[in-house]
């Protein structure tokens, strides 16, 4: 047997991530998880593709990105998750950009609406699942031959803590079942793809202090709401960049079809 399949994960270089292409969705926001996880991604070595709704927002924040590192080793595209062409085409630009390589995908992508069960419509179940759910499906789907070209890699889904407890952060019912979606998708997947080598992991987050979460509230009255749970806080969207890291890496080589919760213990399963 390999050696290396005797101890597949790396422990030869702090830059767990060096040598590696990723893409990250719903990345264009300035405070948000997706450009925070670029920023780590770029911190350890990785290439790393920028998709936005609005091409714009992807462009600025992989220019500040390659400011604040002095490379170029970041770059952003416009991309309708909702659109599988979009994706398509998005993940084609990519691999041009990238010589072909593609080896990690974060589904990030979102959007959410404050409404009661009574309250949704049609068009508000289409405009969130859309994004949420049928993007999560669509961008994986896009990236999945680049995946197996490479003969194995990962792919983080972002669900939420609503997803678990019906609520209770931000979003209506429809959100909530979206996110759950996420969560049974990735199982499938994860069941469907491991024996080509590509694991998929979702990751749950509590209240983030990101620009998707801005409520009108400012940052310490978010914290004052967590002042009950055991971490009494509210999170960082960096402290999500973290296991979106650990779940990319080969530290995390031997899981698949898992959810991380990181909520500051809001929510214990």
């Amino acid at each position: 047997m390999d050696a290396s399949a005797l101890n597949p994960v790396r422990t030869d270089t702090g830059a767990l991530l060096a040598g590696r292409v990723a893409v990250i969705s719903g990345a264009g926001r300035p405070k948000g998880i997706g450009k925070a996880t670029a920023r780590l991604f770029l911190a350890h070595g990785a290439r790393v593709a920028l998709l936005d709704l609005d091409g714009d927002d992807a462009r600025t924040a992989a220019a500040d990105l390659n400011d604040a590192t002095g490379s170029e080793f970041a770059r952003g595209w416009a991309c309708d998750v909702a659109d599988a062409a979009a994706c398509a085409a998005a993940i084609e630009d990519v691999l041009g950009w990238s010589g072909g390589a593609l080896d990690i995908l974060v589904n990030n992508a979102g959007l959410t609406q404050k409404r009661g069960v009574a309250e949704i419509t049609e068009a508000d179940y289409d405009t969130v699942t859309d994004v949420v759910l049928r993007g999560t499906l669509l961008l994986s789907q896009a990236a999945l031959p680049a995946l197996r070209a490479r003969h194995g890699g990962s792919i983080v889904n972002v669900s939420s803590m609503s997803a678990q407890q019906g609520g209770g952060i931000f979003g209506g019912a429809h959100y909530c079942a979206a996110k759950a979606g996420v969560l049974g998708l990735t199982r499938a997947m994860a069941r469907e793809l491991g024996a080509e080598g590509i694991r998929v992991n979702a990751i749950a987050p509590g209240l983030i202090l990101t620009d998707f979460s801005r409520t009108g509230r400012s940052d310490e009255d978010k914290h004052a709401s967590g002042a009950g749970w055991p971490l009494p806080r509210a999170g960082h969207a960096a402290e999500i960049a973290g296991a979106c890291l650990f779940l990319a890496s080969d530290l995390s080589s031997y899981v698949t079809g898992t959810t991380i919760d990181v909520n500051g213990g809001a929510h214990m399963r």
